[in-house]
């Protein structure tokens, strides 16, 4: 093929991932279709299989159907406050800058994988609203650039659900006798297999993500609101002692400087990544938000125009909680962990533990209530194999977070930032999810055969 004709046509990744959004743009409808079909298709494998009548299965979906209210509250709020901060004057210009050290589609896609990556060692959600909105600078500085990359820094991350548990005193994994005490993250996280294995696919991501390069013609620049108006929430035509108070900084300098005084504190007593969780973030961003919209009604007014964002996801969670009220109470989840389990041997184990927990994570996208049912499974397969537990871990790690690729659940709340629909992006995360796959289940068959290691364990 001719040079003329393979910039006509993109480049081969480009061609292969066509495929997949061509199937995307025909069968993947928006994610709260994709969320009932979900629902319906567990319901029906859970008639089948687990051997459960169906108003024990709808007792069961109504059981689950609250249990992400916390989740599905911290998700929306985070996804508003960090939204207001990213459109405030001052961080526009901060974040410009940043996003104009990238001068090509190419720096700017590595800039993003690198960006995500290292948000997501701090904390996944913090990486799945603030990636979103650094790709939204770097579209806007760098035109022509064809966003295509998803980030996985949370396999290699000490903030990720099981390795804050296995950390954590007095954990299932000790009272059920697995572990005799704490494992460090020394041991789960940065050890020499998962180092090698995350580091090869941090690669490889970086090469998917530089070579799949589109024609022209059919380059689809990321959406972005930062082209709107600054707004001056401020604006008033009394000034009654109501107003005066409303527009008064005093009382957003005091909230502000009281989280200032939260987030030291939790720092200090915890240490940076022990004092990390979602609701911290959620309280960073709102204290900063006090500072760049200094009057309460501002503040109010700024963050009101970002409250459509957390739409999908505060209706969308529920039914995700009544999904795994449903694998949960049934038994289905055991079923399918116990049924991969039985085809596997010591060397093989950490492959299908990858396999089982992708399977499992379409219907559980919760890791750490996903390893409550997976984990004792798992971990009793690998003491009667004589397997290598920590990759048994590190590999279920991996399938999780593989298969969120494909399932709506954590692409809500970017989608909803950069005011995309699941169909737009969901080809591309199922190509790379492919990549995922296969570097994964390479890594875990042939790095332990290379690199010997046995941790060890308390």
């Amino acid at each position: 093929m001719s040079n003329t004709k393979a910039k006509e046509k993109g480049s081969i990744l480009w061609r292969i991932s066509k495929k997949f959004q061509y199937a995307a743009d025909r069968i993947i409808p928006d994610s709260l279709v994709f969320c009932l079909l979900l629902t319906f298709l567990v319901f029906v494998l859970a008639l089948i299989f687990a051997d459960h009548n169906p108003l024990n299965l709808v007792v069961a979906w109504w059981g689950g159907l609250w249990t992400q209210n916390s989740f599905a509250f911290q998700m929306g709020i985070m996804v508003i406050v960090c939204a207001t901060c990213a459109k405030a004057p001052q961080v526009k210009k901060v974040m410009n800058k940043i996003a104009a050290t990238a001068k090509t589609p190419v720096a700017a896609m590595v800039l993003l994988v690198v960006f995500g990556m290292v948000t997501s060692f701090i904390n996944w959600a913090f990486c799945t609203v603030v990636g979103a909105l650094f790709a939204m600078y770097l579209a806007k500085n760098v035109r022509g650039t064809h966003y295509t990359c998803m980030t996985f820094g949370q396999c290699l991350g000490p903030t990720a659900s099981v390795y804050s548990l296995l950390n954590t005193p007095g954990n299932f994994t000790i009272t059920q006798g697995f572990f005799n005490d704490i494992i460090s993250q020394s041991v789960s996280v940065y050890n020499p297999h998962n180092l090698i294995v995350w580091c090869t696919f941090a690669l490889i991501l970086i090469l998917v993500a530089v070579f799949t390069k589109p024609p022209e013609a059919e380059i689809v620049e990321l959406k972005t609101a930062l082209d709107e108006e600054d707004v001056n929430f401020d604006v008033t035509e009394k000034e009654t002692p109501a107003d005066k108070m409303n527009g008064g900084k005093v009382f957003m300098y005091i909230i502000g400087l009281m989280g200032i005084v939260v987030l030291a504190q939790q720092f200090i007593t915890k240490g940076f990544m022990g004092a990390l969780s979602m609701t911290l973030i959620i309280l960073l961003f709102i204290t900063i938000n006090c500072f760049l919209y200094k009057t309460p009604r501002a503040f109010i007014e700024a963050h009101k125009v970002n409250m459509s964002l957390a739409c999908e996801i505060i209706l969308q969670f529920p039914f995700y909680g009544g999904i795994m009220g449903i694998m949960q109470d049934s038994g289905l989840a055991a079923i399918v962990v116990a049924g991969i389990v039985k085809l596997a041997s010591a060397a093989t184990l950490p492959i299908w533990s990858f396999v089982s927990a992708c399977a499992v994570n379409l219907f559980i996208p919760s890791q750490g209530g996903q390893f409550v049912i997976q984990g004792p499974l798992l971990l009793q397969a690998a003491e009667q194999l004589g397997a290598n537990k920590i990759d048994v871990i590190n590999a279920f790690v991996y399938g999780d977070e593989c298969t969120n690729l494909l399932q709506p659940l954590y692409l809500i709340p970017m989608l909803a930032v950069v005011k995309m629909k699941l169909k737009d992006a969901w080809g591309m995360c199922a190509f790379v999810c492919v990549f995922w796959a296969v570097v994964v289940v390479l890594g875990y068959l042939i790095v332990p055969a290379l690199v010997p290691w046995t941790p060890i364990l308390p």
